[in-house]
């Protein structure tokens, strides 16, 4: 059987840490940000971890 490859679009979206959890990056900070408050805006930069129901399917999906 050939090699099994990653799906790439989350292999970007998602790292793996040392302890295994999957962290990710908040949403809803691409555009309509005038109506979003600095804070918020400040706060979402933050990274975050996958919810654990998540985190074996995107360790399946990026292969790590």
């Amino acid at each position: 059987m050939p090699k099994l490859k990653a799906h790439k679009a989350s292999a970007k979206r998602f790292k793996v840490t040392k302890s295994g959890k999957v962290k990710r990056a908040q949403a809803y900070r691409s555009h309509i940000l005038n109506k979003k408050t600095t804070k918020r805006k400040r706060a979402l930069r933050k990274s975050a971890y996958a919810s654990p129901a998540n985190e074996a399917t995107i360790k399946r999906m990026i292969l790590k």
